[in-house]
């Protein structure tokens, strides 16, 4: 017998989204094509970006004597031993990036635009805030985008030329191991029974290489370290929300995670330029088939956090800042928010020595 005419397409009508799933998403502003079969994920309701789906306790904010702002990870003022904080743009003495002459605010960077001096200042004001004494020495490294961890010693305190990496690592008490970042990621390590600690740079390029899943590694070959007793708190950097990137980006990742799906979202990010002036984008496709004005967003934060965890970590163990950079350029300082002429803020980590008070 004869099929029916049209009954071939019966259950793939039946199949469709129901219409008022449909109106869902257009109110919600997410309708967008993906750009690989299954990834990215547009935003929206009951698809909420990757990173919600493991929220994270948020840093606790305090100001020193000093008048230094410092994120802190709740309960680590606990371990004794332990010295930690992100430092944010203000307090300090420099005026370089600041908005009006007076005001002064935290860069630790060695900028263009910053007097040294000031820097150096700044430094010993941000030591101040986190050990109570300006003298305790900073070590730092040249930040490249690497995987490159170095154990650290006295001897790499206050050199000028400091060695090359993104990483750095020490069981040695009394220094402050320091990261400078204006939109990279932060990432404090610390071994609670071997009182070992580690501070990682990680900026997209560091990430796709491993930078904190490799530094781990190294904590495990040089000291011995366990993966679960290692706390870890990432710092503030650039978030999901204004972290757009090229699909070289999105390529770059898929070649080394089987997670990279979850790491990316298309959000909808309108052309000023495009919008009002429409007759200068006119093209020969029919109305309503021109590329949706869509950008593909990364978000750095969970895909170290999901390094940690695959280096063992537990996630519990594991704080996040919960603060985008961009977004609060008033008070971090932004590399994308302020088009590349900006100060630097500091991650900080040490082992207290117990004759400093």
């Amino acid at each position: 017998m004869r099929t029916p005419a049209g009954s071939e397409l019966r259950p793939q009508i039946q199949a469709r989204p129901q219409i008022k799933d449909i109106d869902a998403l257009v109110a919600a502003g997410v309708l967008g094509r993906a750009r690989r079969q299954g990834q990215p994920r547009p935003l929206g309701p009951g698809n909420p970006a990757p990173h919600a789906a493991a929220p994270q306790p948020v840093l606790e904010t305090r100001v020193a004597p000093n008048n230094v702002e410092l994120l802190q990870v709740p309960g680590w003022e606990h371990l004794d031993w332990l010295w930690h904080g992100f430092s944010t743009r203000l307090g300090g003495v420099s005026c370089a990036y600041a908005t009006t002459a007076s005001h002064r605010e935290l860069n630790l960077g060695f900028t263009a635009d910053d007097e040294r001096d000031a820097v150096v200042q700044n430094r010993q004001l941000l030591a101040e805030a986190v050990t109570g004494n300006s003298a305790v020495p900073l070590v730092t490294v040249k930040q490249i985008h690497s995987n490159l961890v170095l154990r650290a010693g006295y001897s790499d305190a206050g050199s000028r030329q400091p060695a090359k990496a993104d990483g750095l690592m020490t069981d040695q008490p009394g220094l402050l191991l320091a990261i400078m970042t204006a939109d990279c990621i932060p990432v404090l390590v610390s071994d609670r029974r071997r009182r070992v600690v580690a501070a990682f740079h990680a900026g997209w390029r560091g990430t796709v290489r491993r930078i904190v899943e490799c530094g781990v590694g190294r904590l495990r070959l040089h000291f011995g370290c366990r993966p679960e007793d290692l706390i870890a708190a990432i710092g503030p950097g650039i978030g999901p929300c204004c972290y757009a990137v090229g699909e070289e980006v999105q390529a770059a990742f898929e070649s080394q995670f089987a997670y990279a799906g979850d790491l990316f979202t298309e959000v909808y990010d309108p052309d000023p330029v495009r919008l009002k002036y429409p007759m200068l984008f006119l093209n020969q496709r029919a109305p309503g088939h021109a590329p949706p004005m869509m950008s593909l967003h990364l978000d750095l934060v969970e895909a170290n956090r999901r390094q940690l965890i695959d280096a063992g970590l537990k996630p519990d163990s594991i704080f996040s800042a919960g603060a985008c950079t961009r977004c609060h350029a008033d008070r971090f300082f932004s590399h994308r928010a302020e088009h590349g002429r900006t100060g630097r803020m500091m991650a900080v980590i040490g082992i207290r020595n117990p004759s400093i008070r």
